[in-house]
């Protein structure tokens, strides 16, 4: 059985396909896949596969597939960010199940891209299409401005391709961001609009911290957000965004149940959440469809705090198991800046 979110790059030198399979890529040299399918639905050739760049980062404008969730996407600029991975760096297990030595970061490219709208419609049961949010320039502190067809990707789920087309990726800012120029490579280059919104949205669109753990081959990997200060009766209410990958790296059928928060305050409080699912979702993370993606809010009357938690997932046997969340600091930015704007009309 072949998902309708195949993906497939010819590789016109080698005779080679790339495929995405259920957000799973795999190489098979000089084969010719020949699938019942509805008409121009299952197959598309995207491109040629570039070389991974296994030193360096990927330019402004470098195409690429996604190598976990398989949709085409745009490189818009880098972030580095330190990323702090308890995975390879073991603890001594606290009260609250978590290490109690200090984890150290290391850096880490991550990168802004534009996900090609064609693709969203496959992706949105597995990773949210609306990865960035600002706060809304009006009165209610809860309003939210999001930005649709933004993600955040890691270094190594980028799977770089060329392309001959000068719109290879639909979406309503590539032309707005992005202008073709054969004689560059990758041929596609930042226009000013591009320049001056990152300039302009640089504190709410940059990720400096990202936290990863595994539990029972599931791992979890937090990227937290400040997104700014609001005033409300007569107190400051500080917003965050958080980005949260579940990733089944196990052979195991699983699937997500519930989750328990904990969530501290600098003014001192410390709040217990817990719920179904997340984001009104029970995701089964299997071979097939190996992680989920969404993101959340927190606010806190405090400029800083930190989260933890867990999420309780079930097996195909009927019996659990608790997947730590690894905890993260909210901190908000030393000054206050203006809010963010959105992209340009």
């Amino acid at each position: 059985r072949i998902p309708a979110t195949l993906l497939l790059i010819l590789f016109h030198c080698s005779a080679l396909w790339l495929y995405s399979l259920a957000g799973r890529l795999n190489l098979e040299a000089n084969v010719l896949i020949t699938i019942n399918r509805p008409e121009g639905k299952i197959l598309e050739p995207v491109g040629v596969f570039e070389a991974l760049k296994q030193h360096g980062k990927y330019e402004t404008g470098q195409l690429f597939l996604h190598s976990v969730f398989g949709y085409r996407g745009i490189v818009l600029f880098p972030w580095h960010a330190r990323l702090y991975d308890r995975d390879v760096s073991p603890a001594a297990p606290d009260s609250v199940g978590h290490g109690s030595k200090e984890v150290k970061g290391k850096m880490h490219t991550y990168y802004q891209v534009l996900i090609d709208t064609r693709d969203c419609p496959h992706i949105s049961q597995r990773s949210q299409t609306e990865a960035v949010t600002f706060l809304a320039n009006h009165d209610d502190s809860r309003a939210l401005y999001a930005i649709p067809g933004l993600d955040y990707v890691s270094h190594e789920d980028i799977l770089p391709y060329n392309s001959t087309e000068q719109v290879p990726i639909q979406h309503e800012l590539f032309e707005r961001f992005l202008l073709f120029d054969p004689s560059r490579n990758p041929p596609f280059t930042a226009r000013d609009t591009l320049r001056a919104w990152q300039e302009k949205n640089h504190p709410w669109l940059e990720l400096s911290d990202v936290h990863r753990e595994t539990t029972e081959n599931i791992r979890v990997t937090v990227i937290p957000f400040y997104m700014g200060m609001r005033e409300a009766q007569n107190s400051h209410v500080y917003w965050w965004r958080y980005c949260i990958r579940l990733e089944n790296q196990g052979n195991e059928v699983v699937q997500l149940r519930e989750r328990h928060w904990r969530i501290f305050s600098l003014s001192g409080t410390l709040e217990t959440v817990r719920g179904r699912g997340v984001v009104g979702k029970e995701p089964v993370l299997s071979r097939e469809q190996p992680a989920f993606q969404y993101s959340s809010h927190v606010s806190l009357q405090a400029p800083s705090g930190h989260m933890w938690g867990t999420f309780c997932f079930e097996r195909t046997d009927g019996s659990h198991f608790d997947v730590r969340i690894p905890p993260f600091s909210l901190e908000s930015n030393k000054y206050d800046k203006a809010p963010p704007t959105g992209y340009p009309l």
